[in-house]
Formats: C-alpha cells, sequence, structure tokens
C-alpha cells in the first residue's frame, strides 16, 4: 500500500511542478509577510496514532508510471478556495483506490506551493475519525505556516478539512493539522 504511494505521488509532484512552473506567477492571493496572530500557538501532539500514509517525496521512481497506469482508480470529490477565499470550488479527481486519501491530500498541497511557501512532506495519521495532517516546511521556503494569510490558511487548511470530511467513503469526521508533530491552532 505505502509503496504504491511511493511510485505514484512522486510523479504527480512532478507534474505539478512542471505545469507550475511553465504558468505565470500572477497569484490572486495576498502572499505579504505577517506577524503570527495570537491564537496561532504550537502544542504538542500525541505520538500513539496509527501511521496511514508516508511523506511524498520528489524523486520520482522509473516504475512510476506503470504503477500508476495499471492500478485501480476511483473518483474522489477535492475542494479548493474560491479567489475570495470565501467558499469552496469541488472538482472531480480520478485517484488511486488504494492511496485515494494521501493521493487527494497530495494534490491539494501541490496546488498551494507558491514560490515563497513550501513544503516539502507530510504525513495523514487516522485515528477514531479524526485525521491528522503532520507538514514539514521546505527548507528553502521563505515563509512559515505562522505567516499565512488568513485566506491562505482558509485555501491550505480549509481545502484539505472540506476535502477530507465531505468523502464519505473516508469516514473522516474531524481533522487537525501539525508541523512536525507539533500541533497547529488557528
Amino acid at each position: 500500500m505505502n509503496t504504491k504511494i511511493r511510485y505514484i505521488l512522486p510523479l504527480m509532484v512532478l507534474a505539478a511542478c512542471a505545469s507550475i512552473s511553465s504558468c505565470n506567477s500572477s497569484d490572486t492571493f495576498d502572499n505579504t509577510t505577517s506577524a503570527p496572530t495570537p491564537n496561532s500557538t504550537v502544542t504538542p501532539n500525541p505520538q500513539n496514532s496509527p501511521v496511514t500514509s508516508e511523506p511524498f517525496s520528489t524523486q520520482p521512481s522509473p516504475t512510476a508510471t506503470s504503477k500508476a497506469v495499471s492500478g485501480k482508480t476511483t473518483q474522489v470529490t477535492l475542494y479548493t478556495s474560491d479567489d475570495q477565499c470565501q467558499d469552496y470550488i469541488s472538482k472531480q479527481a480520478s485517484v488511486s483506490a488504494d492511496e485515494s486519501m494521501n493521493e487527494a491530500v497530495g494534490q491539494i498541497i501541490e496546488t498551494r506551493d507558491t514560490s515563497d511557501f513550501s513544503l516539502s512532506g507530510y504525513r495523514i495519521n487516522v485515528n477514531n475519525g479524526v485525521a491528522t495532517i503532520d507538514m514539514r516546511i521546505a527548507p528553502d521556503s521563505k515563509r512559515q505556516i505562522a505567516s499565512l494569510s488568513s485566506c491562505e490558511q482558509f485555501a491550505l487548511f480549509g481545502s484539505l478539512r472540506k476535502t477530507l470530511t465531505s468523502n464519505a467513503q473516508w469516514k473522516i469526521k474531524d481533522v487537525r493539522f501539525t508541523e512536525k508533530g507539533e500541533e497547529i491552532v488557528f
């Protein structure tokens, strides 16, 4: 199960990076750096949740194409923010049936990477209907999670929360976010 994601997700990341790098950089989000709000605190995360997926890597595997083509796929609904950060726009996506949740999260995270904010990986833990997404900021990221504007937070965290809780097949009731095991509180 985890080996499939090691092959599929890097291919998706590579394709997204190629697509993004060919676009001009007219971003609709306010990318100004702001000070962390008083509500942005970090608290320890209990380490007893079972890991259901591994962090993605940007290194493609030589067998990634054959694995992605030969596996069964399923349709999921992804939710992304509108341009005004007021509502979510849904779209259907085809993902691996075995790794549907992990791939859905990966696709949303890929759309949130910008020239100054980038994640290098993540893990998803699910315990009793609560999904915890543990994120890793890329070492060369100019900005940190605390510097995201409210619109950027809505777009990243809200899109992930809405996607995970709205796809009934995953039975997710709530979503928590951590950075290197430390809870992110908004």
